[in-house]
């Protein structure tokens, strides 16, 4: 005979009185780096093509500046550069969502290693134009870039009037970049050259590296060991580019040199080098994944709300097998 209502009514009072132990908090809070709220939908983030002079050493730093309104309160910033042969309209998917999320997006172009190296020439030319152009001068150029558009920022950001004048909280820095801007981006977020951080801005915050690479000559441990801030690498399991040597162990060697506590590795696979990048590259040989864009959206997003924002669902989202759940089955996500 099953129980009458009125002896299942009696049992749940005595339950609800029992001193029950209470249960354990889920330990990835909710979270979701995907979601868009309507006060920030993506169609909503804009830019501002904007040019930072350096006087110091006469030369012009063309910025696009994306962000979304309203504009009511200091907002992080996040720095990306282009990789070779680039402009600052590169990897628009990352600055609208980024945007939309409430950061203000500057994406960096780089005279002399932009699409100046191979516009207009004969086709046939270009890929000759663009080796030439992967050069120390023009790393130099790029690390020197990154300072010079953060003192335009602080300009602006305390200047009356300018359009920018308290919007910016330049103590929430992001770096990131892909390909030869992941290199500028290793260099001014920590990485060391001859056992010295020369090219550290100490501005930054936080970094992502989309295609990273070891040095070429040296021990990655001594170039990566002493890093400070978090970092977070993308690579894939095809990531290699047509202009240089780097390749894909090289790719995963940074990670592996990084000290533990903030470093994250995204490995995807078959992942080609324009996988991070808004569209296919001249000799892609396979067709794009859609996931792949998703998740590099949902786990920068989620390493920038940890790291600039210190959103502790963020990171324990992060530190979590959640991720997991937007990856394919052949893709990798670690931490440590």
């Amino acid at each position: 005979m099953s129980p009458t209502p009125c002896l299942l009514l009696f049992c749940f009072v005595l339950l609800a009185r029992a001193e029950l132990p209470a249960a354990e908090p889920s330990s990835v809070p909710s979270y979701d780096p995907l979601f868009l709220d309507a006060a920030h939908p993506l169609v909503s983030a804009t830019y501002r093509d904007l040019e930072v002079h350096d006087a110091k050493r006469g030369r012009d730093i063309p910025i696009r500046v994306w962000t979304s309104p309203p504009l009511h309160a200091p907002r992080p910033v996040i720095l990306f550069s282009h990789g070779l042969g680039g402009t600052r309209e590169a990897s628009s998917y990352l600055a609208k969502h980024w945007a939309a999320r409430g950061y203000i997006a500057v994406f960096i172009q780089h005279p002399g290693s932009d699409d100046s190296v191979w516009r207009g020439k004969p086709v046939d030319e270009r890929l000759t134009a663009m080796k030439q152009a992967a050069n120390g001068t023009n790393f130099l150029r790029r690390v020197q870039d990154i300072p010079a558009v953060l003192d335009q920022l602080a300009r602006w950001n305390r200047t009356r009037g300018n359009e920018w004048y308290g919007r910016l909280d330049l103590s929430r820095i992001g770096m990131s970049g892909h390909s030869f801007g992941a290199v500028t981006t290793q260099a001014v977020s920590g990485q060391r050259f001859m056992g010295q951080a020369r090219f550290t801005d100490k501005r930054i915050r936080a970094a992502i590296a989309f295609s990273p690479s070891s040095p070429r000559r040296g021990d990655p441990n001594t170039a990566f060991g002493s890093v400070s801030i978090p970092w977070m690498l993308m690579t894939g399991t095809r990531d290699v580019a047509r202009i240089g040597t780097v390749d894909v162990a090289s790719r995963l060697r940074v990670f592996a040199a990084l000290p533990p506590g903030n470093a994250y590795e995204l490995f995807l696979y078959n992942a080609e080098h324009s996988a991070f990048a808004d569209h296919r590259l001249p000799g892609d040989t396979s067709m794009r994944n859609p996931n792949h864009h998703r998740v590099i959206v949902a786990l920068s997003t989620a390493f920038w709300d940890a790291t600039l924002q210190e959103n502790t669902a963020a990171r324990a989202w992060l530190r979590s097998n959640a991720p997991k759940a937007l990856l394919e089955d052949k893709d990798r996500w670690r931490w440590k």
